[in-house]
């Protein structure tokens, strides 16, 4: 007779016998790391066309841009609330252009690209949070980080021309943002 089926054998803390069947438990130890990781996402739509079923005109989609632009949201929330509150997938195929696009000739756009301005406001935060605890190790990397993505983002901005050549990061400046 098997082990796994001698009544008589010495028992494994890992079996469990049901009747003479042994049966192994689950193991709750570490688990392999999945693939996907991050949060949870809606796809893009796969059309360039407007949609049939979006009932605004370039119009009425300019007008509520420039109106949330007023009120002072970034572009990125703009999509966001055009998209959970209205109703619009992408403003592109509906108006020709892009959000941003619509802020600037509206005169409303930003002198830095948002995800730069949001890059620079972080680092200011963390830089404050330091001057009062500076022996917080693990913020201190936080922040070489963050500003080692601001130099990459300002290099890869003056190679496109969206910043003027001379424009320099500094952690004192860039409070004033």
């Amino acid at each position: 007779m098997t082990p796994l089926l001698d009544p008589t054998a010495p028992i494994n803390n890992n079996l469990k016998y049901t009747q003479t069947f042994a049966v192994l438990e689950p193991y709750e130890g570490i688990t392999m790391p999945k693939t996907e990781k991050g949060r949870s996402h809606a796809t893009r739509p796969v059309g360039k066309r407007t949609p049939i079923w979006c009932r605004y005109t370039p119009e009425e989609v300019e007008a509520t841009i420039i109106k949330l632009a007023k009120e002072g949201q970034t572009p990125s929330k703009i999509g966001t609330i055009l998209r959970d509150q209205h109703g619009v997938p992408l403003t592109k195929p509906i108006t020709g252009k892009p959000i941003t696009q619509i802020m600037k000739d509206a005169g409303l756009a930003s002198s830095l690209p948002e995800d730069l301005e949001t890059l620079l406001k972080k680092a200011t935060s963390l830089y404050i949070h330091l001057e009062k605890n500076k022996k917080d190790a693990y913020n201190k990397r936080s922040l070489q980080l963050i500003e080692a993505k601001i130099h990459k983002l300002a290099k890869y901005y003056k190679r496109e021309g969206l910043l003027p050549p001379d424009w320099k990061y500094e952690a004192k400046t860039a409070s004033l943002v």
